[in-house]
């Protein structure tokens, strides 16, 4: 790949694609430039401004911001373990429906295995004609035919459908990279067959998600003239934009990934907009900055913007478990205002500053899950990365505000995850390693948080 950092800022904004979006901002319903804009944290989201997007393969209207169904709310949110809210779910539904969000984005491993389901009833209070629906073959664990078909035909009775809209294979890149891509899809013969699904209709639209190095993307796309993808899902953000690759682990920078798919006119679809929520949740200082540009409007929407400002973007991902994360996005895309120049330029600056922070770059995917030896790993990083951002991480006794980040780190740690669940009780097995996404080192993580607890708890320097 080319290292664009020495690129000029105006190619740098050629490729982001700002000029087609601004130039196409009345077809995805941006407000004109002499329109007075309501501040969007004072005003209910207005249902009949939702941008949209077309799927250049079957014409589909899709909204721009889709609903990840992932996280959906639980009946106590304080425990993992506890069961969906069916009756919460199905109002965030009805409202996100009713506000002009047509794509809702789920898998048969999301949720303790029960988020098809609980989508599916959600979904089929409504109209088919008003939702498109998206999940995924998640066959990381057994890749036999035999077990991928049976997890595909059961993705249509959790889901009560005859036609899955947009359906992925999960997450290739994976384990390793091209050898696994055919081990799960091409020499077990379950890519042929989702081929001849999708001629018989009953799968509209085949893509895949990517997690991993770009050559098994590159890899990908060169099948593209054999397999037609109609849509490929990525992570972006602004942060992952240039710098992924800079995080210590195999990602791509979003910039080289997108455009290689714009070449081909495929759309992205795009998930962790907010990389795991860090990014809604930034240090003080740079959250000022933010709010003295956009004083009215959330961290959050600054990311939202971001990831729907390139014109070939489909849709953008959020797990909006709350609704008060719902309406916010609502706004942000209701309609979408692209980036201007001079937030893109501010933007690649937070995410230079961002990244002197040590944050583990966690998703809270939770595909490392479950631990065999019952190890929080996603609530550990959870944790650790509110600390650093909040500035509860101090590595000397000496520091001014020690004893302060000393009680807000182990306090903190003994009320989020419970003690048989802290890192002291990893052993480093590294069985969930192959699961990351993120590629990141978790027996190592573990080991680091575990010795810092205890130096925090004797005092020591770490």
């Amino acid at each position: 790949m080319k290292d664009d950092k020495t690129i000029s800022r105006r190619e740098f904004l050629k490729r982001f694609g700002l000029g087609a979006a601004l130039t196409t901002a009345a077809l995805t319903g941006c407000a004109p430039k002499n329109k007075q804009i309501t501040p969007k944290a004072a005003s209910e989201p207005d249902s009949s401004q939702m941008t949209y997007r077309t799927t250049p393969t079957t014409g589909d209207r899709v909204s721009l911001l889709g609903y990840g169904c992932m996280r959906w709310p639980l009946v106590d949110q304080k425990d993992r373990n506890s069961p969906m809210d069916q009756e919460a779910t199905n109002a965030l539904v009805d409202y996100a429906i009713a506000h002009g969000v047509n794509y809702f984005d789920t898998a048969p491993v999301y949720g303790r295995g029960l988020s098809e389901r609980v989508t599916g009833i959600a979904l089929k209070r409504h109209p088919r004609d008003k939702w498109f629906i998206a999940t995924k073959l998640s066959n990381m664990r057994d890749s036999s035919f035999e077990a991928a078909e049976a997890m595909y035909r059961n993705s249509f009775k959790e889901l009560q459908v005859d036609v899955i809209d947009y359906y992925l294979l999960h997450s290739i890149g994976g384990g390793k990279g091209i050898a696994t891509f055919h081990e799960r899809f091409i020499d077990n013969g379950v890519l042929d067959f989702l081929l001849k699904e999708r001629e018989a209709g009953r799968i509209r639209n085949l893509g895949f998600s990517f997690h991993g190095d770009v050559k098994t993307f590159d890899y990908a796309l060169s099948l593209h003239d054999k397999y037609k993808w109609d849509f490929v899902q990525i992570q972006l953000n602004f942060v992952d934009w240039r710098h992924a690759e800079e995080q210590g682990s195999r990602n791509v920078n979003a910039e080289y990934l997108y455009n290689e798919l714009a070449k081909r006119n495929i759309p992205s679809v795009i998930m962790e907009p907010l990389l795991g929520g860090r990014l809604a949740s930034l240090n003080d200082h740079l959250t000022a900055r933010m709010k003295a540009a956009r004083p009215e409007e959330s961290v959050a929407s600054w990311s939202f913007r971001f990831a729907g400002t390139p014109e070939h973007i489909l849709t953008v991902l959020s797990g909006m478990t709350y609704q008060e994360h719902l309406e916010d996005n609502l706004r942000t895309y209701s309609p979408l205002e692209p980036c201007t120049e001079e937030e893109l330029e501010l933007l690649e600056d937070t995410a230079q500053r961002y990244l002197k922070y040590p944050v583990i770059n966690c998703t809270d995917c939770q595909y490392c899950m479950p631990c065999p030896y019952g190890i929080d790993i996603p609530g550990i990083f959870k944790h650790y990365n509110k600390c650093v951002n909040e500035g509860n991480v101090s590595t000397s006794s000496g520091d001014e505000n020690y004893r302060k980040a000393r009680r807000a780190f182990l306090v903190g740690y003994d009320r989020s995850v419970p003690k048989l669940r802290q890192a002291a009780h990893c052993i480093g097995c590294e069985e969930c390693m192959e699961h990351c996404p993120q590629r990141i080192k978790i027996p190592q993580q573990m080991q680091k948080i575990d010795a810092y607890v205890e130096a925090l708890k004797q005092g020591k320097e770490f």
